[in-house]
């Protein structure tokens, strides 16, 4: 094996992976579709004739992802409740503040936007948008002429366009305001809890029919604060909360009896939690646990 082509590879391997995941949502799909990559890099035999390495390999990604999720989408429309990216967790005792800078592109309320669009829209978005790759190179991966792509990109930026967030907040008021709602879940006052979130706040819990968990979105302020209370009712003292660093956000691992039991993370508007996106699937807390 020419160690030449395995340097190219693995130097380009973190931005396949980023872009496998954003694409699919699952930390094992992206693996894959990477390694996949790496299979067909291996056998070919023109790989020292290629004006770039980066480009080739991001289209071979990119099109294995397209296929993915053509499939997933199907997967998803049959399943049971809303459908939440798999989590990426790295577990801290503290939350430094250059940790959140990883926030934006991976946070769940991204990758619940993307969910909005179709397979072609939602890779040249995230190139063009996420990775800055120029048309040519887009029109490459999809396998489209550059005008084609320029009209699903401007396709895509209008259905997401409603879902950028409205107001930023400090990342001291994101883990105050984190605090605080650990200790109103834990206390399960509905009052304190109800005055946390926007009054047009949601709740998505997804256990992908495999653990109990609400079907439908919940929404508003008190009906997700009753939520909470019932929570806390039915496994009071058995309930911690865990800071951890969620998909690049600060958010909440809850644990039940010292186990993991969910994931947390939060969209925070104004001062105020505007959505919680609670993944409770098993098999999407493999890597989590």
């Amino acid at each position: 094996m020419n160690d030449t082509f395995t340097t190219q590879f693995h130097q380009v391997r973190p931005r396949l992976f980023g872009i496998a995941y954003r694409m699919l949502g699952s930390r094992a799909d992206a693996d894959d579709a990477v390694q996949d990559a790496w299979l067909r890099w291996n056998a070919n035999d023109t790989r020292d004739t290629l004006a770039s390495s980066d480009a080739w390999l991001v289209t071979v990604v990119t099109r294995l992802c397209i296929d993915r999720l053509r499939s997933a989408l199907l997967e998803r429309e049959a399943y049971p409740g809303p459908w939440l990216a798999e989590p990426i967790v790295t577990r801290a005792a503290d939350l430094p503040e250059s940790r959140l800078e990883l926030a934006g592109d991976i946070s769940m309320a991204f990758m619940l936007m993307l969910e909005r669009l179709g397979p072609e829209e939602r890779a040249v978005f995230l190139l063009h948008e996420v990775f800055d790759c120029d048309y040519a190179d887009i029109a490459s991966a999809v396998g489209k002429t550059e005008a084609a792509c320029r009209q699903l990109l401007h396709r895509a930026r209008e259905r997401v366009r409603a879902d950028k967030p409205r107001f930023a907040v400090s990342d001291a008021t994101h883990l105050e305001l984190l605090g605080r709602f650990v200790t109103a879940a834990q206390s399960g006052e509905r009052a304190q809890l109800a005055q946390l979130f926007a009054p047009d706040a949601t709740f998505r819990a997804d256990g992908g029919g495999k653990v109990s968990a609400t079907i439908n979105v919940v929404r508003g302020a008190d009906k997700i604060a009753r939520f909470f209370e019932g929570m806390a009712r039915k496994y009071g003292a058995a309930t911690t909360f865990e800071h951890a660093i969620i998909n690049g956000e600060a958010g909440l691992l809850r644990l039940v009896d010292g186990r993991l039991d969910s994931t947390m993370s939060f969209d925070i508007d104004g001062g105020r939690i505007v959505a919680i996106y609670l993944v409770r699937n098993p098999d999407k807390l493999l890597r989590a646990s």
